[in-house]
C-alpha cells in the first residue's frame, strides 16, 4: 500500500508545501504540519495540522496561513523591518500589524487567488480570540484593528464578521485621528521604507509617538550633514600643491630644463609606488571599499559569554496561541475547583491589599483652574462677587498609579500540582486588585519547548558535538498577560499553567533578562518586578556538556546587571527552595499555601510610606 493511501492528506499537504515554495520565491524553504503555532523560523515554515478527514474548515485555515506566511517571506525585508521598528510595546504591536496587512494587500493584488484564502485565516483567528462577541473598544485590540482597516482601505474587500466587528468599534477613533495619513496607504504599498514611514506616522497619529524612539531618518541625515562639514573644513591639496609649484616657479625661474624633467621623473616613481601600495584596495570595482556586516548582538547583555547555540527556535508566544478558547476555559475551570478551598482566604488577602494600597494613594489637587473639575469650595465667592470667574481644579496624578508590576512565574516541570495552582491563583488575584487600585500587572511565565534539549541539541548533535556550545535547549516564554490588557480579557488564559505537558524545564536567567527587557521600554515612572520560583536554574541538556554552574552564573550575572542599573525594583519569592542566594530581596515559603500572604506583603510593603515598616517587611527572609 502506498503511502498516499495510507494517510489521505498526504497529497494535499505535498502539493501545497510546493506552491508555498513557489509562492514565497524560496525553493529551499522547509513546510512542516505542526499543532505548535504556525510562522516562520528561518528557513522552516510551520503551517497548521491538517487530519486524515481534512474537514473544510483544516483545509482552508492551512490554504490561508500558507499564502500570508508565503507573501510575509515574498515582500518582507526583515532588515528594512527592523530599521523603523518602534521600541515602544503598543507602538510595536501597531507597526507588526499594519507591515503584516502590507504584505497580504500586495498579495490581494498581484495574486488574486490569495485574498481568499487569508479571509478564511482571518476568520478563523478572530472566531479563536472572541473578536465577534466583543461590544466594547477597551476591549478589542487596536493593533489588530488597525491591521484588519489597513487591509481593508488597501483592498477593498470587506473583512470577515469577528475582524469587522472590531475593525468597526476602533475605526472611527482611526480615522478621526490618523484619516488625512491614511488617505495615502495605496501609493505607500510597494515600498517598504516608504510604508513603515506611513506606519510610523499613523502610530503618532494616534497617540504613541512617545513610543516611537529616534527617527532613523533623521539620524542618517544627521550623519550626512557631519560628513559634509568634514569635507568641507578638508584643505584642498591639489589648489596647495600648484600654488606651491607657482612659487617655486617664481623663486627660481633660471631652473634649467634637466632639472625640472628630473623632478617630473621622480613624481611619476612616486606616484608608481603609491598604487603599489594601495594593493587591492586599487582594484576593488566602483572605487567602494568592502564593508564589514556589523557583528550580531551577544546572547546576553549581562554576560557577553553566555552563548546559545541556536536561538532560531526559541519562542515569545501569547497564552492563547497555545490552546484553542474551549480548552483554556475548560482549564481555567479546572484551575478554580483546585482551589476552591482557599478561594475564601485568597479573596480576604486580595481585600487586605487593596485596603492597604488605597490607604497609601494619597491624593492631591490643582486649584484656580481654567478648566478641569468645577470647585465647589470657590462657589461662594463666585455669589458675593459675581464678576469673579469659575473656578475649577484637577487631581494630580500620583507616583503610587504611575507604576507597572511584573509577575514572572516559573512553569518549570518541578512546580507541577499544587505549586503552580496557587502561583496562578495568586496571580489572578493580584492582578485583579491592582488593577483596581489603578496600577498595572503584567504575567509572564517561562520554560522550554521540550525536555533535555530540542531542536536546538538536534543541531548540535548533527553539527558533531562541539565543545562547550552553551545553551542547548529552546526557550518557550509567555505572555499571559500584556500591562496593557484589562484582566477580564485574559483571566481564561492562567489556566494554560493546568495543561499537561506545558512545564518542562527552566532556563531562569534569559527569562529574568527578558522581562527586564520588556520592563524598561515602558513609559511608567515605576518598575517593580517580582520572581515566583522553586530553585535554581535547570536544564539537563545544557548543564551536561557545560561547567555545572553555567546556567546558576548566568542567572547572578542578570541578577547584578539589573540592581545596577536601577531601573527596575526586583524582587523574589523561592517555593521550598532557599532563592535568597541569588536575590538580595526575596522570601523563602516552605508551604505553597504560604503564598499569596507572602505576595501581598511583599507588594504593600513596596508601596508602604514608612521606610521602616518597608524595611522591615523586605528583610524577611522567609515566611513564617
Amino acid at each position: 500500500m502506498s503511502k498516499s493511501a495510507d494517510n489521505p492528506a498526504d497529497p494535499f499537504k505535498k502539493a501545497l508545501a510546493e506552491a508555498t515554495k513557489v509562492m514565497a520565491n524560496d525553493p529551499e524553504l522547509t513546510v512542516s504540519y505542526t499543532v505548535d503555532p504556525s510562522g516562520l523560523s528561518g528557513e522552516s515554515m510551520r503551517l497548521p495540522q491538517v487530519s486524515r478527514r481534512m474537514t473544510r474548515e483544516e483545509v482552508l485555515l492551512a490554504r490561508g496561513t500558507a499564502d500570508a506566511l508565503a507573501l510575509h517571506r515574498k515582500y518582507h525585508d526583515e532588515a528594512v523591518h527592523a530599521r523603523y521598528a518602534p521600541p515602544g510595546d503598543m507602538a510595536r504591536d501597531l507597526y507588526e500589524a499594519m507591515e503584516t496587512a502590507r504584505c497580504e494587500a500586495m498579495g490581494a493584488r498581484d495574486m488574486p487567488g490569495t485574498a481568499g484564502n487569508i479571509d478564511a485565516k482571518i476568520a478563523n483567528e478572530a472566531l479563536r480570540r472572541g473578536y465577534d462577541s466583543m461590544s466594547d473598544a477597551s476591549e478589542a485590540p487596536l493593533p489588530a484593528a488597525a491591521g484588519y482597516l489597513i487591509r481593508h482601505l488597501a483592498t477593498g474587500r470587506a473583512m470577515p464578521k469577528g475582524a469587522q466587528n472590531v475593525m468597526d468599534l476602533w475605526r472611527g477613533f482611526i480615522e478621526e485621528q490618523a484619516g488625512g495619513t491614511l488617505d495615502e496607504v495605496k501609493d505607500k504599498l510597494e515600498d517598504q521604507s516608504e510604508f513603515a514611514r506611513f506606519a510610523r506616522q499613523v502610530i503618532s497619529d494616534l497617540g504613541y509617538a512617545d513610543q516611537l524612539g529616534e527617527d532613523p531618518d533623521s539620524q542618517d541625515q544627521d550623519q550626512q550633514d557631519e560628513a559634509e562639514e568634514d569635507a568641507d573644513e578638508q584643505p584642498d591639496d591639489s589648489a596647495g600643491q600648484e600654488d606651491q609649484d607657482d612659487q617655486t616657479a617664481e623663486a627660481d625661474p633660471e631652473q634649467s630644463q634637466d632639472e625640472q624633467q628630473d623632478q617630473a621623473q621622480a613624481q611619476v616613481s612616486m606616484d608608481e609606488d603609491a598604487e603599489d601600495e594601495m594593493g587591492e584596495e586599487a582594484e576593488l570595482p566602483d572605487g567602494e571599499a568592502p564593508q564589514e556586516p556589523p557583528a550580531p548582538p551577544p546572547p546576553s547583555e549581562a554576560d557577553p559569554d553566555y552563548r546559545v547555540y541556536l536561538p532560531t527556535h526559541d519562542e515569545e508566544i501569547a497564552a492563547e496561541d497555545l490552546a484553542e478558547p474551549a480548552e483554556l476555559e475548560r482549564l481555567r475551570a479546572y484551575l478554580d475547583q483546585q482551589l476552591e478551598p482557599l478561594k475564601g482566604a485568597v479573596g480576604r488577602l486580595a481585600n487586605k491589599l487593596q485596603r492597604r494600597l488605597q490607604a497609601q494613594q494619597n491624593r492631591s489637587w490643582e486649584f484656580d483652574l481654567e478648566e478641569g473639575t468645577l470647585d465647589a469650595g470657590r462657589l461662594a465667592r463666585v455669589v458675593a462677587n459675581p464678576t469673579t470667574p469659575l473656578s475649577f481644579k484637577r487631581e494630580k496624578d500620583t507616583e503610587f498609579r504611575d507604576t507597572v508590576v511584573t509577575l514572572l512565574l516559573d512553569n518549570s516541570g518541578s512546580m507541577r500540582g499544587r505549586p503552580i495552582s496557587i502561583a496562578a491563583i495568586c496571580a489572578d488575584v493580584l492582578a485583579r486588585t491592582l488593577e483596581r487600585c489603578d496600577v498595572k500587572v503584567e504575567i509572564l511565565g517561562f520554560t522550554t519547548r521540550a525536555w533535555k534539549g530540542g531542536q536546538a541539541r538536534e543541531a548540535w548533535l548533527n553539527d558533531g558535538r562541539p565543545q562547550q556550545p552553551g545553551r542547548l535547549n529552546d526557550l518557550r516564554h509567555i505572555i499571559y498577560k500584556s500591562a496593557d490588557a484589562p484582566w477580564r480579557r485574559v483571566r481564561d488564559n492562567l489556566g494554560l499553567m493546568m495543561k499537561e505537558g506545558l512545564l518542562k524545564e527552566n532556563i531562569d536567567g534569559e527569562a529574568l533578562e527578558w522581562a527586564h527587557r520588556r520592563m524598561v521600554g515602558r513609559r511608567e515612572q515605576r518598575k517593580i518586578l517580582m520572581v515566583i520560583s522553586d530553585g535554581a536554574p535547570v536544564d539537563d541538556s545544557t548543564l551536561s556538556v557545560n561547567p555545572a554552574n553555567y546556567l546558576e552564573k548566568h542567572l547572578r550575572d542578570v541578577i547584578a546587571m539589573v540592581e545596577k542599573r536601577k531601573m527596575v525594583e526586583l524582587l523574589a519569592i523561592g517555593i521550598g527552595h532557599d532563592v535568597t542566594r541569588y536575590y538580595d530581596r526575596a522570601v523563602t515559603i516552605t508551604d505553597v499555601d504560604q503564598l499569596a500572604g507572602a505576595m501581598t506583603e511583599q507588594l504593600a510593603a513596596l508601596f508602604d510610606s514608612d521606610p521602616r515598616a518597608r524595611a522591615r517587611i523586605m528583610g524577611i527572609r522567609k515566611a513564617s
